[in-house]
């Protein structure tokens, strides 16, 4: 809808309102900065846009796929990315998508585009005060052109992502167009939350987070990477033992933090995450959810943080069932306690599934951190990491004397 309502629709409306007006619009490809201006065409050539701008005709002189023009002068002129634009000038530019997805990972390619855009196309615009540049694209990396030119400053962003987070105010200027509320989908009736899910488990955490939220990761400002997981297609049977580690928090309201249990398998190779419970529980619910899941995967220890609603918990817990329960008290701060444990994920020793219903949000807190919204999940994480640092270290014997 974005290439439909800025690159085709919008500029026959400007030419219906101003035959005189000139607009150059560049897409990455030659071909599909044609086949945009042929939609545009198409609809200039109907009855009923002649019937509605009657003013607005098409020159015989120049009327090509890629450049079309008017008897006023005004023209439409299609290009794309390193194109040539020498002695063209416009009121208007259009720069949609202006990467190709296929070598956006290419830092080469993608510099290649920006340079192109800052040494050529920006200095098209024929009348630098009252001219007009919208840039429409896609997130596809946070060192894109929209990062490089937000990094810059002097731009106004319109990010419309398919899902909320918190409330979000889509507008311009001073202008509100619409007040989104919390896990608002921007367009149920197209894509539901369930199609939404679907579509983030067939892109990958990475992509979904970049095309349809807007917030391009970059993986050189998360702490942990996610290429440091090794992948299993099914758990091992030959555990040594089931850990089931805990974040718990009481309140269940919509900004308290999520009681997080992940499961782990060990092995003599390394750790398996095998499942990850997220829920927002009050405290008996949270009692009932730590004694269910431990039942369902038979776990020989329950990791609990001493702290706030775990310390009930832990009390509750050793006085009512016969789950190992170990307190733990962490010492340090959340991102401390995750880049003690850094390396024992670096060096291959932490396993991920290929495919869970839970292994994307788990993908995205683990790219976003630090700057996640949420962090129960690496809280886990870390704390039955440095556990079982904390555990080999007190398991030290001599071999030889």
């Amino acid at each position: 809808m974005k290439s439909i309502t800025v690159s085709v629709a919008w500029p026959a409306w400007l030419l219906g309102q101003n035959p005189a007006n000139r607009i150059i619009i560049s897409s990455y490809a030659q071909s599909l900065a044609n086949k945009l201006s042929i939609d545009t065409r198409l609809i200039m050539e109907q009855e009923w846009y002649s019937d509605s701008f009657q003013n607005t005709q098409f020159s015989k002189d120049q009327n090509e796929k890629h450049k079309f023009t008017t008897t006023q002068r005004g023209f439409r002129l299609a290009t794309s990315t390193g194109g040539s634009v020498t002695g063209e000038g416009g009121d208007f530019l259009i720069v949609d998508d202006i990467h190709n997805p296929i070598h956006i990972h290419s830092k080469l390619k993608r510099e290649s585009a920006i340079k192109w855009f800052s040494n050529t196309l920006s200095s098209r615009l024929d009348d630098k005060k009252n001219g007009v540049f919208i840039i429409v694209m896609q997130r596809l990396h946070s060192d894109d052109l929209t990062g490089h030119l937000l990094n810059k400053g002097g731009w106004e962003l319109l990010s419309l992502p398919a899902t909320t987070e918190e409330v979000s105010i889509i507008g311009y200027g001073h202008k509100i167009i619409k007040i989104r509320p919390p896990k608002d989908i921007l367009h149920e009736e197209r894509e539901n939350r369930k199609q939404l899910k679907q579509i983030k488990s067939d892109l990958g955490t990475a992509s979904f987070l970049a095309q349809y939220q807007q917030q391009p990761v970059s993986n050189e400002s998360s702490i942990i990477k996610l290429y440091w997981f090794k992948r299993y297609k099914s758990p091992p049977e030959d555990f040594i033992q089931i850990v089931q580690s805990w974040d718990t928090a009481i309140k269940s309201l919509a900004h308290n933090d999520y009681s997080v249990c992940t499961t782990w398998g060990e092995t003599k190779n390394g750790y398996y995450l095998i499942d990850i419970l997220r829920q927002k529980l009050e405290y008996p619910d949270l009692k009932k959810a730590v004694i269910n899941n431990a039942s369902k995967f038979d776990s020989d220890i329950v990791l609990i943080e001493d702290k706030a609603s775990g310390q009930s918990l832990i009390q509750d817990l050793r006085n009512e069932t016969k789950l190992s329960i170990i307190a733990i008290n962490p010492k340090l701060d959340k991102v401390t306690r995750m880049v003690t444990v850094s390396s024992i994920i670096e060096s291959g020793n932490v396993y991920l599934p290929y495919k869970a219903l839970w292994v994307s949000d788990f993908e995205e807190e683990i790219m976003q951190f630090p700057s996640s919204s949420h962090d129960d999940q690496i809280d886990s994480t870390s704390q039955f990491l440095n556990w079982t640092k904390t555990k080999k270290k007190s398991n030290i014997v001599i071999r030889n004397l």
